[in-house]
Order: C-alpha cells, then sequence, then structure tokens
C-alpha cells in the first residue's frame, strides 16, 4: 500500500487545538486556563506569520495537495480548523472564563459600556496616559497609512458638521501601555481592556465630530527573513538590514470586527495592497495573546508550586572534578537549572580553565551565561562561541549579546546561511599537571535560563573522552563556516550530527530491531519529539512497524505520520502531552535485544533538521542516567490525564483507561525528587 502522511500545517493546527482544549478544562486553574488561551492566540499569530505565506504561495502555484484524503486542499482545511477554534475559543472566553472570574470577585469587562462609577478613575487614566501615545491618522488619498505588524488599530468612522464622511485609524497602544487597566472598587476587582477606555471615550477625542462607527483590527504581516548566500558583508549586517524589512512583508490576515461595511473593506484593501480572500472576521478584541499579563493573579487560581529540586553536587568541591568522576545528568524545570550556571561560571573563574567552546541558540534577554563567557574572555581564557542569528524571532537579541561578547573578545562565529546550527553543545578544557582535559555539557535545549524554568529538557554533563573529542571535533569544522561537502568528513562514531550521520544512524538502528523481530526476538522503539516530520524516517518506522516492531512515540505537536492503520501503522501509537511545563526534550530508546541505547538530542525529525541544520544526539552510556531517562519516558506514556492518543483521523483522543490517575509532569517530579 503507498503510504499515508498528515498535512505538517493541520497537524500543527491540532496540537493548537488541544491547548485550547485545556484552556477549557474545569480540573485546570481559572489563572492557568487564561494563560493556555494567551498561548492559543499566540501560536496562532505566529501561524499566520510563519505558515500560511508558505501554504498562500503553494496554493497559488497548484502546488498543494491534501495528505488528509479529503477534497479541500490544506489551505481550505486549515482556515476551516482555525474558524471552528475560534469559535471555540469565543465560547470558552465568554461562557466560563467570564463567569469564573465573576465567581471570584474579578469583573473582566467585554463588549459592555464602562461602568459610570468607574468614570473619574478611567478619565483619569485617560487623559494623564493614555493621550500620550494616541495617533490618529486620517485615510485620504493624499495621505498613505501603513498599518504595522500585529498592531491594534480602531477603523472609525466619522461625520463632520457638514454631513461629510471622513475615516479615521487609530492606533491601540498596547505596546507602550498595559492592554489591561485594573481599577480596585467596593470589594470588587474590574479589568478593562485598553481598547474600551478608547472605544467608549471617543466623543472626547472627535469633539466636532459625529462618531458613526468604531471597528477593531490588526494586521499579520508574512515574517520570512530574505538572506543571499552570496551576500558579501557580515551575515549579522544582512539580519540586521532584514530585521527592518521583516514587519513590511506581505499581508496574511487582516483580522477585523464585525460589522465594517463592505465598501469601507474595499477601499481598506485596495489602499493596503490586501487581498480579499485574506479577509478574516473575528471578535471585537484580537491579541488575546496579551491575556499573558492579566493583572489579577491569585495564588489559589494557579497551579501549586513544585519546590525546585537541587542537585547533590558538594559546593567544597570544583564542579569539574565532581563530573569527572561521574556523569550528570540535570531534568529542567524540575532539576535547578543552577548546575548549569554553576559549570559555566567555574568555565570563567577557574584558573586552570584554558579554553571554552559553546553554541548558542536562543540567548536570553538577561544571560548570565554570556555575561560568564564575557568574563572567562576577560581572563585572559580562549573563548569561541557559535551564535546562530537566523533564531526565529530571536534574531535581533542574539545580536546584541554577539556583539557584547565580540567586544569583550570572546571569539564569535555565525553559521552559513543557508545552514542553522540547532547543536546545543558546550566543551571546557582545562591543564592539569600540563595534560589537557575535557568536560562538556550536551543537551536537548538552549543554553537559555529562561525558558529553563518551564521547558522540559535533559543536559548530560560529562567528561566522556569519547562524545567530547567529536565535539572539538564538530567544533572545529563550525569554524570554518562551510557547508558539509561529504558525510565522510569527520568520522562520528558516538555522536549522530545531522548533515554527517544522524539520519543514517537512525535508520540504521531502526533496520536492527526490524533483523531482531525477524528472529523471534523481543523489538521496540520508543521515541519523544516536538515534531515529526521527514518522510524518510516515518516510512522506516512504517516498515519497522509492518514487521512487527512495537513503536511508541510521543510528540507534541507537529505529526505527519499516521498512526493505527492496519498493513501500514497498526504496532504504531502516538501521545501527545500538554501541561504545566512545555516537553522540549528529544529521547530515543531502541530495546536492543534487551540491551537498550538510550540516545538524547536536540534534533526533531524534520526535513529542517534532517537537511538544513546542523544537530547533535548523543549517547547516554551510565546505566543508572539511562534507568533515569527509560523511567521517565514510560512515566510520560503511562499518562493518562494530560495526554490524548492521536489517531487516524488526526483527532486528539483522550486516553480511556481504568488504571489509577497518572499525570506525568507530576509523576517526573516525584520521580526524580527521589533520584538527586
Amino acid at each position: 500500500m503507498a503510504y499515508q502522511f498528515f498535512d505538517r500545517d493541520l497537524s500543527w493546527l491540532t496540537f493548537n487545538g488541544r491547548i485550547l482544549d485545556l484552556a477549557g478544562q474545569d480540573n485546570v486553574p481559572l489563572m492557568e486556563r487564561i494563560n493556555f488561551m494567551s498561548i492559543f492566540s499566540s501560536n496562532l499569530d505566529e501561524f499566520y506569520r510563519v505558515r500560511m505565506p508558505v501554504l498562500q504561495a503553494m496554493d497559488k502555484l497548484g502546488q498543494l495537495t491534501s495528505a488528509t484524503n479529503e477534497i479541500e486542499d490544506p489551505l481550505t482545511l486549515a482556515q476551516q480548523l482555525i474558524t471552528a477554534q475560534q469559535q471555540q475559543f469565543g465560547k470558552i472566553f465568554a461562557g466560563q472564563i467570564i463567569p469564573l472570574l465573576k465567581k471570584n470577585n474579578i469583573y473582566l469587562l467585554v463588549n459592555e459600556p464602562l461602568p459610570a462609577a468607574l468614570a473619574d478613575r478611567i478619565n483619569d487614566y485617560l487623559f494623564s496616559q493614555v493621550m500620550a501615545f494616541l495617533q490618529p491618522a486620517e485615510l485620504s488619498d493624499k495621505k498613505q497609512f501603513f498599518p504595522q505588524n500585529n498592531e491594534l488599530y480602531f477603523l472609525i468612522m466619522l461625520e463632520d458638521s457638514d454631513g461629510k464622511e471622513r475615516i479615521v485609524v487609530l492606533n491601540i497602544p498596547s505596546d507602550q501601555l498595559p492592554r489591561f487597566y485594573k481599577i480596585d472598587e467596593g470589594g470588587k476587582t474590574y479589568v478593562l481592556f485598553l481598547d474600551d477606555i478608547i472605544r467608549y471615550n471617543l466623543g472626547k477625542l472627535f469633539r466636532k465630530d459625529i462618531v458613526k462607527g468604531c471597528y477593531s483590527f490588526k494586521i499579520t504581516r508574512d515574517a520570512e527573513l530574505d538572506l543571499k548566500d552570496e551576500y558579501p558583508g557580515d551575515i549579522s549586517e544582512q539580519i540586521q538590514d532584514q530585521l527592518k524589512k521583516r514587519d513590511l512583508g506581505i499581508a496574511t490576515r487582516f483580522l477585523h470586527q464585525p460589522g465594517i461595511p463592505l465598501r469601507i473593506l474595499q477601499l481598506l484593501c485596495n489602499n493596503w495592497g490586501i487581498e480579499s480572500s485574506n479577509m478574516v472576521e473575528g471578535g471585537n478584541y484580537h491579541n488575546l495573546k496579551d491575556l499573558f499579563g492579566f493583572p489579577v493573579s491569585l495564588p489559589a487560581l494557579r497551579y501549586d508550586k513544585w519546590p525546585t529540586i537541587y542537585n547533590r553536587l558538594s559546593a567544597d568541591e570544583l564542579i569539574f572534578d565532581q563530573i569527572e568522576k561521574k556523569d550528570v545528568l540535570i531534568n529542567t524545570p524540575y532539576q535547578s537549572y543552577d548546575t548549569i550556571l554553576r559549570f559555566f561560571n567555574a568555565a570563567a573563574l577557574d584558573e586552570t580553565v584554558e579554553e571554552v567552546y559553546v553554541t548558542l541558540y536562543r540567548v536570553a534577554r538577561d544571560s548570565r551565561i554570556a555575561n560568564a563567557l564575557i568574563n572567562a574572555a576577560s581572563a585572559g581564557k580562549k573563548v569561541t562561541v557559535l551564535v546562530e542569528l537566523k533564531a526565529r524571532f530571536d534574531e535581533a537579541n542574539n545580536i546584541k549579546w554577539a556583539n557584547r561578547m565580540k567586544n569583550a573578545g570572546v571569539d564569535i562565529v555565525y553559521s552559513v546561511t543557508a545552514l542553522k546550527v540547532h547543536a546545543k553543545v558546550a566543551m571546557v578544557k582545562r591543564r592539569i599537571n600540563g595534560r589537557v582535559k575535557y568536560y562538556g555539557l550536551l543537551a536537548t535545549g538552549n543554553f537559555n535560563e529562561n525558558t529553563a524554568a518551564f521547558y522540559t529538557d535533559h543536559i548530560l554533563m560529562t567528561a566522556n573522552k569519547d562524545l567530547l573529542r567529536e565535539i572539538e571535533l564538530l567544533f572545529i569544522f563550525l569554524a570554518k563556516r562551510e557547508k558539509p561537502t561529504s558525510p565522510d568528513l569527520i568520522n562520528f562514531e558516538h555522536l549522530l550530527v545531522a548533515q554527517f550521520n544522524l539520519q543514517d544512524r537512525f535508520l540504521a538502528m531502526i533496520d536492527r530491531e526490524m533483523s531482531n523481530a525477524a528472529k523471534g526476538l523481543p523489538a521496540s522503539i520508543t521515541i519523544k519529539l516536538n515534531n515529526l516530520e521527514e518522510q524518510l524516517l516515518i516510512s522506516k518506522l512504517y516498515d519497522a512497524s509492518q514487521a512487527g516492531v512495537k513503536i511508541s512515540l510521543i510528540v507534541r505537536s507537529i505529526c505527519c505520520l499516521v498512526p493505527g492503520v492496519k498493513g501500514m501503522s497498526e504496532n504504531i501509537t502516538i501521545k501527545r502531552i500538554v501541561d504545566r511545563y512545555l516537553e522540549h526534550g528529544r529521547a530515543f530508546i531502541f530495546h536492543n535485544n534487551g540491551t537498550p541505547e538510550v540516545y538524547l538530542g536536540s534534533a526533531d525529525w524534520m526535513n529542517r533538521n534532517i537537511y538544513r541544520r546542523i544537530e547533535v544526539c548523543f549517547p547516554v552510556y551510565d546505566e543508572q542516567l539511562k534507568t533515569d531517562i527509560i523511567n521517565i519516558i514510560n512515566i510520560q506514556l503511562a499518562d493518562n490525564v494530560q495526554a490524548v492518543m492521536l489517531n487516524e483521523k488526526l483527532q486528539n483522543v483522550p486516553v480511556k483507561t481504568t488504571e489509577p490517575a497518572i499525570q506525568s509532569q507530576r509523576e517526573v517530579y516525584n520521580y526524580l525528587s527521589t533520584r538527586t
């Protein structure tokens, strides 16, 4: 039979739908439900900036084909799915969130006039704070107005004393002022949208005119950067130049409040170069990702706090000496990230350290790691940092830190334009009694102390010579800023490195499980990923399923593999887990006839990761750490509370079981509490 694959964009939208589902679940604390609504909205904005331009372009070129056996093309299906999700969002917001807030004496005022009793406070805020940022712009043939990406606006229809109509666009300054304004009055807490403080006071702004209509809108623009391989200058200069143009990109969505007259919509389309197919009717309020800044936060309405687990490394012994005795595995955010910060601080201050190497993909805005690297360079150590400037939406921050480090004497290396370095590795060289010793970090997530607080990741701290010598070879290659010309360029025996041996080694390990199954031996594969798209690897998993290999997958978001299809994938199951933390670690477990091989790493099985990035997956050799990873993954496979099964129709299906409730993130925390 011909192999089937889910469409990647429809799959991602069903993941975002799962986030929205949690916003509607009674067992999720109220403030966390509001956060899930914010995440859903933010994700959808990014979809329109990153993926919708691709779908629209392919649709125009006639290259879209459905991977779901439906008549409609993926663009149509995506638009239908988004519409249904937005309707669900509105029902949850109006029917659940607002009434529950009211039960807790929090009155979020939506689509209703502002209370007269609050007028003095509102007027004072309007005249003293808000008006300083308002910039009305009249639409006319003489003066062109350009709506900025994802900024909020009102389209206001006015009539002057002579009965003449004019149209004004007024900004809602939510990027300069908080989106919500809170007033405590009479034992109640009122929360108002900045939008409404402006909307219901337009008469004070346009005193000589009659306000005939007011409609909110925003425009989302294509976020792709146009980077050229042949660019003669520094790549950072090219990226900075492109960042200036990003918010001037083609409009992929004009999201507007209902009721705008059709003639006005057509006028806006003509003036701003927007295609009518990109006009989307929404609610009265946009950019509800701003709910993340909701100004009331009651501890009783949030998740209970889990105390951070601290690793039992000695405070009296240098961290490198302790790593030399035994590998250490840090599992964030359950375990403290301070151990990783300690590694970089020791690299800066220990006099025996001569060289430091690290890859940085998304640098924290207030990065203590980058500061430690600056300190190391200032102390005369050789510090080499590969900063990936093409990390989408983090380009400007990464450039800022790259310049700071370069000015402090750090050797900064940028990847070539067409190849991102997504690997998360660091290495330190010490000279002790004339001998050079190696120490390293190999991680599934970025060296970023901010995201470590809510991303589940694994960081291996090791002095294993075999692994670290191969890391050294990788840094030597990266410093050359070349594209790999041959997979045999560097002989990686222990590491799996995309562009060199990663795909081939994974295929070989799957083949080995198939061979064992053919011999009647136990054979199984367990893989946890963020995204699964690449069709060669998926096809090999289909082959393995047909050979009798039991395959258990945990895939958080994009998943193009169709599970449970007889004759193709009946031996494959897929779970999705969405909970208080973002599941981010990648793990690969191969049964290997009872001697399991366990790999962790940065690489999802996506086309971009396999073919257009430098990725590193690494083996876990320490038997106890290997057992810990297997146990953690088994706990996640047993989740029947926050997990759903992905079925052959691309639906999120609740786990049906008579077993006791298992919420994997809580159980992983409990497990690690006993291991440290």
